[in-house]
């Protein structure tokens, strides 16, 4: 298994990747959100200069935030800084639109957006598509002699999926499959219908994974808990947290048809709607704007008062939360499954905790 440290992008995060290389991270992943964080390519640049040996991807990049050419030059100037060192994780978008009230792109134009950027770095030329406008393009800067990009070492493009046309995607057109806090037991069938769909697309190339499957990367967090400490203290409040309340904004915007993976639960969805009410009153915002308030702080930190809502039970299901023999087991539980790559988010300013915590406890002794 590799071990991937992923950050809610911010410029300062190559000082934590130096670090968590050291301590035996083979991978860095950064978010792409662009409400709520740094750049992703300009972070990814800055980690791509200061590391020699760590993975560098995007977990993942929205097809709406930038056309296809742009998000093709990025990735490919990154990997000139980093060659043969980055990945291109692609999805229809979770935080990255529901900050801005959004759903997620249907998942045929993720398919398509990944066929232009997928035939840009292989240098061929694309059909693009502008409203009515119809253009061929290709990136005019692929010569390395000019220093702009690197399209001479691979870029494999992952994709993220839960759902299932999602998963189907990812066979059709993905090289690698990223999926986030899904348990062990899941992970196989999972793969089984990403190389069934591979196969009716009649794709003839075989996956980075061992015997031909999806290679896996599992988003989560983490925390081992110190001697005698409660799954309930106010440092695993801090550190997962920011993670685990997410179940109480997704159940908020199933409650108005947003998007929310289909989690309901009534009460909750009224108590945290009344709390952002609260909450926006003391800021003055238009009650037309309430998706700014939910999604604030984001996986990367706790709005006043909304520890309320980070329901205990939930912090095992949602993260790698326990002592350090069961973070251990579960860790070995989701290698045995079929998970390759484990990307353990950090919390911003509590990078060094996890990652010293993590390579000392985990990476060092699985």
């Amino acid at each position: 298994m590799h071990f991937g440290i992923t950050f809610p992008s911010y410029v300062d995060s190559w000082r934590d990747c130096e670090v968590a290389e050291a301590a035996g991270f083979s991978h860095a992943w950064f978010y792409d959100t662009q409400l709520l964080c740094s750049d992703v390519y300009a972070t990814m640049a800055l980690a791509a200069e200061h590391t020699k040996t760590m993975v560098l991807g995007t977990l993942v990049a929205i097809p709406s935030n930038r056309i296809a050419p742009v998000t093709a030059s990025a990735i490919a100037t990154i990997n000139a800084i980093a060659p043969g060192r980055v990945i291109l994780g692609l999805g229809t978008g979770f935080t990255g639109r529901n900050t801005m009230g959004l759903p997620p792109l249907p998942v045929s134009s993720l398919i398509e957006y990944t066929r232009q950027v997928r035939g840009l770095l292989a240098g061929e030329d694309v059909l693009f598509r502008e409203g009515k406008a119809e253009r061929w393009i290709r990136l005019l800067s692929a010569d390395r002699r000019l220093g702009c990009v690197n399209l001479d070492d691979p870029i494999p493009i992952h994709i993220a999926a839960n759902a299932p046309k999602a998963l189907a995607a990812v066979g059709e057109v993905g090289d690698g499959w990223i999926t986030a806090s899904q348990p062990s037991e899941a992970i196989g069938p999972s793969q089984e219908r990403i190389v069934s769909a591979a196969r009716e697309a009649d794709r003839s190339f075989s996956f980075d994974g061992p015997g031909g499957r999806p290679y896996t990367t599992l988003l989560t967090t983490a925390c081992v808990l110190q001697p005698g400490e409660a799954v309930s203290s106010e440092r695993v409040l801090r550190r997962v947290g920011p993670v685990v309340v997410v179940a109480a904004h997704a159940i908020w915007e199933s409650s108005r048809d947003g998007f929310g993976f289909g989690i309901k639960n009534d009460e909750v969805a009224s108590a945290y709607d009344a709390f952002l009410e609260e909450y926006a009153a003391k800021r003055g915002s238009p009650r037309d704007r309430r998706y700014l308030e939910a999604h604030e702080g984001h996986m990367m930190y706790l709005k006043p008062g909304e520890e309320a809502f980070v329901i205990p039970e939930l912090i095992p299901a949602m993260s790698l939360t326990g002592d350090a023999g069961e973070v251990r087991e579960r860790v070995r539980a989701l290698a045995d499954a079929g998970v390759d790559n484990l990307a353990v988010q950090v919390i911003p300013g509590l990078a060094r905790e996890l990652i010293e915590e993590f390579g000392r406890e985990v990476i060092g002794r699985v």
